[in-house]
């Protein structure tokens, strides 16, 4: 076990340094000047912007700017935005824990009441309850979440007035419901359709036949052996999800005015803030890679033959 986490972790290097840099290079590559739009349609002076860049570091060469942003990067440092002149790690730590809270909220609710109807679907396979959850979720995955959203907003906010139509307090849960079951949606579906699968799939199976005619009760048949080996692709789905909820929050937080990373990544590419956009998808890479980590050492919990080397 201990060597297949270090291999994994020295295959994360290249990894991690590619994504970095392909979106390293694809900001810096945008047409327009982000030291200039400081000042918009205003005349400057050259050698004002001159300075400003070069206490920021952009006249050097690119790859240059690339290797700098690396060694600050395991010093902790994450660059500096260009228009509040703050450290991208405090933009990064006051946007990250609402976006988290969001996620957290959105991820919850979809293990539990995605697993929990897609094994009902998938124990009570082509009847009705089955049918119907298939195009509930069809329709889930048709929608694109900003239809969703404002939908929500309508019904349970305006004409129900349920809840707020935006969120005035992240740490308040109760604010966060409406923008976490709309985020939620379109992986809510996915781990119904890939429960019901794997459910339906491993029902035919020998071991649960053996489990069956040994007599064991259906709750153990269900829970233990039936449950537990058609977890792993949706282990693998929920283990990629999380990092996707964190970042996927752009759409979500801008309609229901969540100040959250989201939000945040959406402000600096609009302004062209390269170093902020840069700093905090290098986070969500760090993420995705832990997650992959974690689901792929979860496969040994779940399923006993499975054995690292």
């Amino acid at each position: 076990m201990g060597r297949y986490v270090a291999r994994r972790l020295l295959q994360m290097i290249p990894v991690f340094i590619g994504a970095t840099l392909l979106i390293f290079l694809m900001m810096y590559s945008l047409p327009g000047d982000p030291v200039r739009a400081l000042w918009g349609e205003q005349s400057v002076d050259e050698a004002q912007i001159a300075a400003m860049k070069k206490d920021l570091g952009l006249d050097l060469p690119l790859w240059q700017q690339y290797w700098n942003y690396l060694i600050g990067l395991f010093q902790g440092d994450f660059g500096t935005q260009i228009a509040s002149q703050r450290p991208v790690a405090d933009v990064i730590a006051d946007a990250l824990p609402v976006t988290v809270r969001l996620a957290l909220f959105a991820f919850t609710f979809t293990v539990l009441v995605g697993i929990t109807l897609g094994v009902i679907a998938g124990l009570w396979a082509d009847t009705l309850l089955d049918r119907g959850m298939l195009i509930f979720t069809l329709l889930l995955i048709s929608v694109p979440s900003f239809v969703l959203g404002y939908l929500a907003q309508f019904v349970f906010a305006f004409k129900l007035g349920w809840l707020t139509p935006t969120v005035r307090d992240s740490e308040n849960f109760s604010e966060l419901a409406m923008p976490a079951i709309v985020l939620a949606s379109l992986s809510l579906a996915y781990v119904v359709r890939l429960t019901r699968t794997s459910i339906v799939e491993n029902m035919r199976s020998d071991y649960i036949r053996t489990a069956t005619a040994k007599g064991l009760p259906r709750r153990r048949v269900v829970g233990v052996h039936l449950l537990r080996n058609s977890m792993i692709p949706v282990v693998t789905f929920l283990g990629t999800d999380l990092g996707a909820l964190l970042s996927g929050a752009v759409i979500t937080e801008g309609i229901f005015n969540i100040q959250g990373v989201g939000n945040t990544v959406f402000q600096a590419l609009i302004r062209r803030e390269g170093s902020t956009v840069v700093g905090i998808v290098t986070l969500l890479v760090i993420i995705y890679l832990c997650a992959s980590l974690i689901v792929d050492l979860l496969y040994a919990v779940l399923d006993p033959r499975i054995r690292y080397v």
